[in-house]
């Protein structure tokens, strides 16, 4: 008899659970879809898999001619930073694109609750940056004859997650100032542009002034790069915990910080009418 009253209430949290994972994995693959499923492969494939190969050759080339780093530190940096391509520029024209559609209102008003809408649409992207990441890898690999031994790949690509996962909350920052600026896709390309140089890719942190490494030390990718260098170098998960550990924190700040930019902006956009307004 005790147990009675609980019953609608364990129900009505189950209903809700199963609405909530519903709209995270059925919203996340509609909003993916609708992002590239006009695309042709033609244009599509060549530019998430094989643009990387070419930045890994050119960076390849110009570091072993200045003599900083050989072809494994050119193709790990390099593998695991072009995942902010998918990461960064697919995640804010999540945001910016149903702005630009009109059909943002219509997702703000609806009733479905912010969690699991938002990380939804964040999932299928973080999946596009680890299959680009692990692509180039293995790709760049064989055409620079560089070899990774396949216990060591495996944790490489446990970390190609987390990094995918960490720039995909940078992506949802983008995605926030989106809601206020015209052009996010100019930011997004500035932001992976830094993230050539501060992350670790292609210049030691060392090598870097002083400020532009500390920088460096709070922004996705460059944890998860020195984990992958330390795992091929014949390293375990072990060795690299701390790494992953600091690059999984880094994403899930970036991914709060961004989730409170889209409900402050949200609540701002309301009461001047200007949610939709370019």
């Amino acid at each position: 008899m005790t147990r009675t009253p609980l019953a609608p209430v364990a129900a009505g949290t189950g209903a809700q659970a199963r609405r909530a994972l519903r709209l995270l994995a059925v919203g996340g693959a509609i909003s993916y879809r609708a992002l590239f499923g006009w695309l042709s492969p033609w244009i599509f494939i060549p530019s998430m898999l094989a643009v990387p190969i070419f930045q890994v050759l050119l960076f390849a080339y110009i570091g072993k001619s200045a003599g900083v780093g050989d072809n494994e530190f050119y193709l790990i940096g390099n593998a695991v930073q072009y995942a902010a391509v998918p990461c960064l520029f697919a995640m804010e024209n999540m945001i910016a694109g149903e702005r630009l559609t009109q059909t943002l209102g219509l997702i703000i008003t609806s009733p479905a609750p912010r969690l699991p809408l938002f990380l939804g649409r964040a999932l299928p992207v973080v999946a596009n940056g680890w299959v680009v990441s692990m692509f180039t890898l293995v790709a760049g690999g064989l055409v620079l004859d560089v070899s990774i031994g396949a216990p060591a790949l495996l944790a490489i690509a446990l970390v190609m997650v987390v990094a995918s996962a960490s720039c995909t909350g940078l992506g949802l920052v983008i995605g926030g100032i989106g809601l206020r600026v015209r052009e996010g896709a100019v930011l997004n390309g500035l932001v992976f542009g830094a993230l050539l140089i501060v992350s670790g890719a292609n210049v030691p942190l060392a090598s870097l002034p002083g400020w532009v490494s500390g920088v460096g030390r709070v922004v996705p990718f460059t944890h998860a790069i020195e984990a992958c260098r330390a795992l091929a170098a014949g390293g375990s998960l072990g060795d690299v915990s701390g790494s992953i550990g600091t690059e999984a924190l880094i994403g899930g700040v970036y991914g709060l910080a961004g989730l409170l930019l889209i409900h402050s902006l949200e609540r701002v956009s309301r009461r001047r009418a200007t949610l939709e307004t370019y």
